[in-house]
């Protein structure tokens, strides 16, 4: 069994066994490193408390590599702006803030804390040019919200990074970045 450190996967609206997440898991165990790609509660319709509940479950500490897809990057990016942790590396796939102010909950009613990279061994970004316009809008907030300590990876066309727009259900890029 895999003892090395854990790493989980955050995304919506999407099940654990979709795009790159199967496959990443599997890169990942077979380094020896514990991965978890948990099923949050009404992805539709989050609720951060719910969220919470979920997350806090798990072990998380200086050695958990967490990756947030989407939603899953916002949810992130309040989970450590509001604790006072340190984690071992962050990627945000596609973070979303949700600019617009589509959800009528309290989800993404917080200020980020500038200092947010410096709670973690190292936080990457990932965006993609032909991603959703509410997407790179949210990628701009974090651009201007964070002081420093954050290397945004940008590609041409990746779209969302799911299987759909990558055309394949291998991330090697995310493997990579979380292996180095």
């Amino acid at each position: 069994m895999p003892t090395k450190e854990e790493y989980m996967i955050l995304r919506t609206p999407s099940q654990s066994n979709r795009h790159w997440f199967p496959w990443l898991q599997k890169q990942l165990i077979l380094k020896g490193i514990l991965t978890q790609v948990p099923e949050f509660p009404t992805p539709y319709e989050p609720k951060y408390k719910e969220w919470c509940t979920m997350f806090e479950r798990f072990d998380i500490n200086k050695d958990t590599m967490l990756v947030g897809h989407s939603l899953g990057g916002g949810f992130l990016v309040r989970w450590i702006s509001e604790n006072k942790v340190k984690v071992g590396k962050v990627v945000l796939v596609a973070p979303w803030l949700d600019p617009r102010h589509i959800i009528k909950s309290d989800f993404f009613n917080f200020k980020i804390d500038p200092n947010l990279a410096k709670k973690t061994k190292k936080l990457s970004i990932f965006v993609s040019a032909d991603d959703f316009k509410e997407v790179r809008d949210s990628v701009d907030v974090l651009r201007n919200a964070l002081k420093s300590g954050v290397k945004f990876r940008e590609f041409s066309n990746k779209g969302h990074f799911t299987k759909g727009d990558m055309k394949t259900d291998r991330f090697p890029e995310l493997r990579d970045e979380l292996l180095k």
